[in-house]
């Protein structure tokens, strides 16, 4: 096949999305993959005295272009969901995990980075030396050192572990896709938003049925669950939440209990394959944190300064409830709470946040702090016809990147919110090729009578999406190994996003994000303050509920014992048991629904969002004590942090943007539950 007959060979610019099918998958990865082999194999045997230039600098090239393929085939099969995508990505996955593996063990090009490093000149950059030193730490993870019947071992333990993760997120799609609920009694919805009802209205039209149709995305699910009057609707769809893909669930064909235990099994063996303990030893090894214990240790000293305060805030709750609260009462009676004792709706509050006007005066925002412009480009070519693709720019008018944004719910589409590499900064032997990224969530998509309207959760949310996509793209790093969002550590990663969701509670900020839909009037400055006051309404609760997820996740690959299956309900049990004050029902399947760490990267790192958090509610404490939208100290946090990538240590770069390593007790004050 001719390389530019295929469209997804076609690299000169963004993805070809109107061009690029499933059928072009398979032959497309075939085609380059073949290339690589060959110039791989001419590298080695023409390249005898090795330096950066002559070998990594190629490498990285290869990476890249294979990237480029990768990227978009992996976001289409995520935000389409159809059968045909989903079919052809599992088809590439095993092609794509053989030639990572096929790499990565390839002792002659361990050797020969090996030469590279010891040869590296002494005045070379900190991102030469970083991109050298994180490949020979790579090579060393996949078994590049095993003998070859281990070694043999390790790539199946790869293949099957990326196929059964796979499995694992399709399971649990699949499984939320089929559940619906019809109504035709009006009161039965009692307390959802005339939006809510609207997109439900539609959802029953569209299946050629009468009443309201509610399904089980996220939007949908959170509406329920926060507004809902009827508490038996509530039940009913925490109890559709908590078991799905399960053995409680509703059907047995989407059942994740056998992967999660494969999954387990097959991460341990490979973690004791190439020298650690278990897999929780293995996943830190790219980490800030060092041992499971460090991690264990700082997620019980978290715990043991909120719970006192999460105890009294679940007091007050059921005192205000006039009951024992039940999981599925915890956010209605929140909310009915923050209603009475703030006069804060978020439904009201929702009235004020149009999603492109959040989105707008979310640009505005970065363009004060990092000296950038944004225009949307409606000449880019999408995958859908929500998508919107924005360019970004220096002041001066030159390229930094661009971004897509595919911000509505729809059927088929993974759920929650998440960035993406779609091509990683590079430049090498002057070809400088700017970096690109997928910005994508689930919010309600617009009415016929109304525009999509968020709440000021799901500003929160965009904002840390946001902050990702900023780091991305505002890299200063040339290789793209270490660039953007690549090589950093994935404790760290989160910083950038964690830091950007407090500017979400900024009344200058929120001002230029808000225009009531009806009126265009922003949000009130009283009603900013009610919402500012009902800040930390359950923030302690919060704080363990994220907290048992990480010592759940941490605890469970730490102590995995091959052969003893109850330990994946057992531990959770224990660490509930340790840090919940909620009494779960039995039928809680949690893990089998848990895609962070069973399909996606957050495997022993769950405990991330709190580490990264503690860095973040640190970071923006200078940002506070300078003015908080002030370009001096922002200059500083993008020079210091988004624009390094992997190049350097983290913690030190961090200690260089603050003169000092970070509080954990700004994370503390932050949520009310220490005060100054």
């Amino acid at each position: 096949m001719h390389r530019m007959s295929n469209p997804l060979l076609d690299t000169s610019s963004l993805p070809r999305f109107k061009d690029i099918t499933p059928e072009d998958v398979v032959p497309a990865l075939e085609e380059l993959i073949a290339s690589h082999r060959s110039r791989l194999a001419e590298l080695l045997d023409n390249t005898p005295d090795p330096d950066f230039d002559s070998l990594v600098a190629p490498l990285e090239d290869m990476e890249h272009e294979l990237s480029r393929i990768w990227s978009p085939v992996g976001h289409l099969q995520s935000v389409l969901g159809s059968r045909d995508w989903r079919d052809a990505y599992n088809a590439a996955l095993p092609i794509m995990t053989e030639f990572g593996m096929e790499i990565s063990q390839n002792d002659r090009l361990q050797k020969a980075y090996a030469h590279v490093h010891e040869r590296l000149p002494s005045d070379s950059t900190e991102a030469r030396k970083s991109t050298v030193t994180q490949a020979l730490r790579d090579f060393r993870l996949a078994g590049v050192d095993l003998p070859e019947k281990e070694k043999a071992r390790f790539k199946e333990i790869m293949q099957e572990l990326a196929a059964t993760q796979a499995d694992f997120d399709h399971k649990v799609q699949d499984a939320s896709d089929a559940w619906v609920l019809h109504s035709n009694d009006r009161e039965e919805l009692d307390g959802l938003s005339a939006q809510s009802l609207e997109r439900a209205a539609a959802e029953a039209a569209k299946r050629d049925r009468d009443g309201w149709l509610l399904t089980l995305d996220y939007p949908t699910y959170h509406a329920i669950m926060t507004h809902a009057e009827n508490r038996g609707l509530r039940e009913t769809f925490y109890h559709a939440w908590a078991t799905r893909a399960s053995d409680q669930g509703a059907d047995p064909q989407w059942d994740n209990s056998d992967n999660i235990e494969k999954i387990l099994a097959l991460r341990h063996e490979a973690a004791q394959l190439v020298g650690f303990a278990n897999y929780a030893e293995y996943s830190l090894a790219t980490k800030m944190a060092e041992t499971p214990a460090e991690v264990i240790t700082f997620l019980r000293e978290l715990a043991s300064h909120s719970l006192a305060a999460a105890q009294k805030e679940l007091d007050e709750l059921q005192q205000f409830a006039g009951m024992t609260v039940e999981p599925w009462d915890v956010a209605y009676y929140l909310e009915k709470f923050k209603q009475e004792r703030f006069s804060v709706s978020n439904e009201e509050l929702r009235a004020y946040f149009p999603a492109a006007r959040v989105m707008g005066g979310l640009f505005d925002l970065a363009s004060k702090l990092y000296g950038v412009e944004f225009k949307r480009e409606d000449d880019i070519v999408t995958w859908h016809e929500d998508v919107r693709y924005y360019s970004l720019r220096t002041r001066e008018g030159d390229e930094i990147g661009g971004f897509y944004t595919d911000l509505y719910a729809r059927s088929g589409k993974r759920t929650g919110a998440w960035i993406d590499d779609c091509i990683s900064r590079k430049n090498l032997n002057g070809h400088a090729i700017p970096p690109a990224g997928f910005l994508v969530c689930n919010f309600s998509p617009p009415g016929e009578n109304s525009p999509s309207l968020l709440t000021h959760d799901d500003v929160v949310t965009v904002f840390h999406e946001f902050g990702h996509m900023l780091h991305h793209l505002l890299t200063r790093i040339d290789y793209p190994s270490i660039a953007g969002i690549n090589g950093v550590p994935w404790d760290a990663d989160e910083l950038p996003s964690q830091f950007m969701e407090n500017f979400a509670w900024n009344y200058e900020v929120l001002e230029r994000c808000s225009a009531h839909y009806e009126t265009d009037d922003p949000l009130p400055r009283d009603l900013f303050d009610k919402l500012d006051d009902s800040r930390h309404a359950g923030a302690a609760l919060g704080m363990m509920r994220q907290i048992e997820f990480g010592l759940y996740d941490i605890r469970l690959h730490a102590e995995y014992e091959p052969g003893k299956p109850s330990a994946v309900l057992n531990t959770l049990d224990e660490v509930r048991d340790e840090v919940s004050l909620l009494r779960h029902p039995d039928y809680n399947r949690l893990p089998h629904g848990f895609s962070h760490i069973f399909a996606g990267g957050y495997a022993a790192g769950y405990y991330s969002y709190k580490w990264a958090e503690v860095l973040a509610a640190d970071a923006f404490e200078a940002f506070e004590e300078a003015g908080v939208v002030e370009s001096e100290t922002a200059g500083r946090f993008r020079r210091e942090i988004l624009e390094i990538g992997g190049s350097r240590d983290f913690m030190q770069a961090y200690v260089e943007f603050r003169g000092r390593k970070p509080d954990i007790d700004a994370l503390l004050r932050q949520r009310g539950i220490l005060h100054s």
